[in-house]
């Protein structure tokens, strides 16, 4: 159904990789993980657009990603989530990598795939997978280090639950029956339950994507979600600011409203 030959991204891809997201000297390195020879330089990306290249060096690597109110962990899962759900494999081999660098598990990148199947599109989890298993056999991951298909599920809370089914039903059960069953016995009542993703990182990965692609009538829940999940003000705000690198000041202009909004109505 989905031919790997044309998911895979090509050497000029993952060279561009190498430029927008490391330092130079590790080109070498990333070619050798992802399969792929180095192509594009800094010193290639100076001819063409030596202001990026400079942004790219001192403020995108060397001031946001430094930053200490998100965990190299949490802006990578948050990275991840904006280029899935945006579909941008340019940088996804380097940004697998850098995640399993800073900690994220292979069982957990695969749930965040999986999760973003149901949140951004089957096929941009489609795209991503043939990505991530390039960098996974580089890296001689294997089956026993993914979650299986049939797993225990996290405890419900099944008061917070028929509140949640019960407004959706309410409001389109009449008109979108099908939805409406999906969302109740697919997503909340067993993919947000697989606990091989944490429900904090879950919902970051949520919060990220739904941001990354506009989606702002969907985010007053979710963040409400992610901070009853653990993320803290300061990592959320931490969070967005991540974003306006990956997905452009627009989304995240549209976005800080509603999460300001958010942040004041919630209990202090």
């Amino acid at each position: 159904m989905y031919r790997k030959s044309i998911m895979k991204p090509q050497a000029a891809v993952v060279a561009l990789l190498a430029l927008t997201a490391m330092p130079l000297a590790r080109t070498e390195e990333t070619a050798a993980m992802t399969g792929s020879s180095p192509v594009l330089t800094y010193e290639d990306v100076r001819k063409v657009a030596p202001a990026l290249e400079a942004y790219t060096q001192n403020r995108l690597l060397g001031d946001v990603w430094k930053r200490p109110g998100l965990a190299p962990r949490d802006r990578s899962i948050v990275t991840l989530a904006a280029l899935i759900a945006r579909n941008q494999t340019i940088e996804m081999p380097y940004h697998f990598n850098l995640a399993l660098d800073n900690g994220v598990k292979p069982r957990e990148i695969s749930e965040i795939i999986t999760h973003l199947a149901f949140y951004a599109g089957w096929a941009n989890a489609m795209s991503a997978v043939a990505v991530a298993e390039d960098v996974f056999a580089a890296r001689d991951i294997g089956a026993a280090q993914l979650p299986v298909v049939s797993v225990t599920p996290l405890p419900l809370d099944e008061a917070a639950e028929a509140q949640r089914a019960a407004f959706v039903q309410d409001q389109f059960g009449a008109s979108f029956p099908g939805v409406v069953q999906y969302t109740t016995d697919v997503l909340f009542r067993d993919l947000w339950l697989r606990p091989d993703l944490a429900p904090r990182d879950r919902s970051l990965v949520t919060v990220s994507a739904l941001i990354a692609n506009g989606q702002m009538a969907q985010l007053t829940p979710h963040l409400n979600r992610a901070m009853d999940n653990g993320l803290t003000q300061t990592e959320a705000s931490e969070a967005i600011t991540q974003l306006a690198f990956y997905v452009g000041w627009p989304n995240v202009f549209s976005a800080m409203p509603v999460a300001k909004d958010v942040f004041a109505k919630r209990p202090h």
